[in-house]
């Protein structure tokens, strides 16, 4: 540590000493911090407890790392071994922190800070996906929250800050409330609405497209899903490969985790119209001579070319106009498999695997749903119970 010396200015003595705080975490240049004070006994505590900090790890520097800084920072860091998809939703994830709080030095943070950021999230920062200007879900503020979380411990280990003012701060109990009563409104298919809306599509070009919808597997999956990966002799898929729609770009990867890599025994209906379904593409190549795009994929266009999740659901959702049953989204549909199979005695062993879930609880807690008819077995159940 410098020495201490004796400055004059103005006709007053002070105490000063000069001191190396190492590389900047933002700009990595190297950083000195002069401290000035009146009294040598100032100057000598004030020493002593840099001292100190720096030896336990607790020194923290002045900075004027904004937190626009602090957030490319955790990007860079964050970002370096994940998929596109996943990158993608953390800079979505964090274009709100900036937009809200990106000019504010890192320093001044505070937990009202961002609680002012969470308030305006659910009040009025959409741009996209939904009339501009009204609140996100409370799933969207409760990823940015934990990104933010996320950088500010990045900012801890690099000597920022010393401590995450994000730590405590929660989503107000009415917006979890709220956001809950609708979540809970948006309620999967019933039995008879399935059955309702196959006998609609029985004869549609798309009625084998529709029913691996309904089988439980997720869009991205029904895209990705080539003709290689089904075995049309022993009546087996195999889900290896999903095909999304990220920003703009087409993006084509393995399944989302091992479980999600999966081999499923179709049922006798979704075979047969598998079956059909790539006799009918036959013909259509036929009739499309060289203009025929030979992609592979089972879900394709009548040119043959593959097709994005956006395309499956603009489709899904014209047929259920159609049929005049109520619009649910694909991922709904999965929910009304999921909790049919479920509520009829299939273990939920069988249940998770057949989700592509490592997580059984997950699976219960997120997609099983009881229905009028499950409830009304329960029902009987306890009539004979109670006499």
């Amino acid at each position: 540590m410098a020495e201490i010396k004796k400055v004059t200015a103005r006709g007053k003595t002070r105490y000063r000493f000069v001191v190396d705080i190492g590389a900047d975490p933002v700009t990595g240049k190297r950083r000195q911090l002069t401290v000035t004070t009146d009294t040598k006994t100032e100057a000598e505590n004030e020493q002593a407890r840099i001292r100190h900090q720096r030896a336990t790890g607790t020194f923290v520097a002045p900075s004027k790392a904004t937190v626009a800084q602090l957030v490319a920072l955790w990007l860079a860091s964050a970002t370096r071994d994940v998929e596109v998809a996943t990158k993608r939703s953390y800079e979505d994830a964090m274009r709100y922190v900036v937009a809200h709080l990106g000019t504010k030095l890192v320093q001044k943070l505070t937990e009202e800070d961002v609680e002012s950021l969470i308030d305006w999230m659910l009040t009025s920062a959409r741009r996209i996906g939904g009339k501009p200007g009204t609140g996100l879900s409370v799933r969207t503020v409760s990823l940015t929250l934990g990104r933010l979380r996320a950088a500010l411990n990045l900012a801890i280990r690099r000597g920022l800050v010393a401590r995450n003012v994000a730590d405590h701060v929660t989503i107000p109990r009415q917006a979890r409330k709220a956001d809950k009563v609708r979540r809970k409104a948006r309620t999967p298919w019933t039995e008879d609405e399935v059955k309702v809306f196959l006998a609609h599509v029985s004869t549609d070009r798309l009625y084998a497209v529709m029913l691996l919808s309904l089988m439980g597997l997720r869009p991205a999956e029904v895209c990705g899903l080539r003709w290689s990966d089904l075995d049309l002799t022993t009546g087996t898929l195999s889900v290896e490969i999903t095909r999304t729609l990220v920003a703009g770009e087409v993006i084509e990867k393995d399944t989302k985790s091992e479980a999600g890599d999966r081999a499923l025994p179709l049922p006798d209906i979704a075979l047969k119209a598998l079956k059909a379904f790539r006799k009918r593409q036959a013909a259509e190549r036929l009739a499309a001579g060289e203009g025929y795009e030979s992609s592979g994929r089972v879900v394709v266009d009548e040119l043959g070319a593959a097709v994005k999740t956006d395309w499956l659901r603009r489709r899904a959702y014209e047929r259920m106009a159609s049929a005049e049953v109520r619009k649910v989204r694909l991922y709904d549909a999965r929910h009304a498999c999921l909790s049919w199979m479920a509520n009829n005695g299939v273990p939920d062993t069988v249940v998770s695997a057949w989700a592509g879930h490592a997580d059984l609880g997950f699976t219960k807690r997120i997609y099983v749903h009881p229905d009028p008819q499950s409830l009304k077995a329960g029902s009987d159940k306890l009539a004979e119970f109670l006499g």
